[in-house]
């Protein structure tokens, strides 16, 4: 019995700082990359395999959340994921591929504007974050629609995500199209199948119950590793070339993402959609699995352009931290219609 007592207070306390950390996830993320620029050295370990595992946990964490009943969304709701895939996939792609062209003609972008554009192209060609989902719930909007949208986007993503990039950065670099899919394939299709069928199977169970609930803070610790990496990784070549790449680069990291949020909002309208569904609309699309597209960068192109993983490591840490202020704003939209 005092060992009972004892797992059920150590669950408690992890729950705890569970909700911490997902309530003050943009917080902790952008502490975490602000100590590694200055102490790059403390996620040297995150690379390689190490790296994958650790974005695998990340989906597997999502997979955890998921039941048969989401999945039936898919087919209960199929116009309406359709038009969310849709935007995803060609929205942020499109806005990349244009963006990276604009910075190009930037005299002090220009040397770097063949890896930032394979980042920024990356990170437009992934599916939504999973994040998106949380702020989703955040300020009431349709969370079984960004569920549903999540799921679409991420099981598309194997065949999507490369095809784009080969479009869009084939005449830039070589892309290694099948490479990349078996990559998705590993870091976030198993991992999400996996933690459906243990919830599936387990569910049921009160102590898998508690576990789930402290996934979040786990997503949120994992997606700090994976920034603390990359960070690590870029820390050299943005020191060497100072500020002003620095602040070009995530210039276009911000108006892609903010591009996104009101394009994504303005299909929404287009389609005479419900505010909630407009909102989930405008998040879904905005932010992007910047972590896989990071993962994605350190596989296949930081040995020939390793600068490439800029944009990404910049918009795992920003789409949080734009998603969670957007979150707030609908939020407070909805306290002010009450009152």
């Amino acid at each position: 019995m005092l060992f009972l007592h004892s797992r059920t207070d150590i669950i408690r306390m992890f729950k705890k700082l569970s909700d911490i950390l997902s309530s003050k996830a943009s917080l902790f993320i952008i502490l975490t990359a602000v100590v590694t620029f200055f102490f790059p050295q403390i996620f040297a370990w995150v690379k390689g395999n190490t790296q994958t595992i650790i974005l695998g946990i990340i989906m597997l964490t999502m997979g955890l959340t998921l039941t048969p009943k989401d999945f039936k969304l898919l087919a209960q709701r199929p116009f309406d994921i359709l038009i969310g895939a849709a935007a995803q996939f060609t929205i942020m792609p499109l806005v990349a591929f244009t963006l990276s062209w604009l910075f190009s003609q930037v005299p002090a972008f220009a040397p770097y504007s063949t890896a930032m554009a394979i980042g920024i192209i990356l990170v437009g060609c992934c599916p939504g974050g999973v994040s998106s989902n949380i702020m989703s719930f955040l300020c009431k909007a349709d969370v079984a629609y960004s569920v549903g949208m999540t799921c679409a986007s991420t099981l598309l993503a194997p065949v999507l995500t490369p095809l784009l990039v080969l479009l869009l950065a084939g005449e830039r670099v070589d892309v290694d199209a099948w490479g990349m899919f078996r990559q998705i394939l590993i870091v976030t299709i198993i991992p999400i199948a996996i933690g459906f069928f243990l919830n599936v199977w387990l569910g049921h169970k009160e102590v898998f119950r508690k576990i789930q609930g402290c996934m979040p803070g786990v997503s949120v610790i994992c997606l700090a590793c994976i920034v603390g990496g990359v960070i690590t990784t870029v820390h050299d070549p943005l020191v060497e070339n100072g500020i002003v790449l620095f602040l070009l680069t995530f210039c276009m990291v911000f108006i892609h993402n903010t591009t996104g949020y009101l394009l994504g909002y303005s299909v929404g309208r287009l389609f005479h959609f419900s505010t909630a569904k407009k909102r989930t609309l405008s998040i879904e699309v905005g932010m992007q699995n910047a972590g896989l597209g990071t993962n994605l960068a350190m596989t296949f192109f930081v040995a020939t352009n390793p600068m490439a993983v800029v944009p990404c490591a910049i918009s795992c840490a920003w789409h949080s931290i734009s998603g969670t202020i957007l979150a707030n704003i609908f939020a407070r939209r909805n306290a002010e219609k009450r009152t």
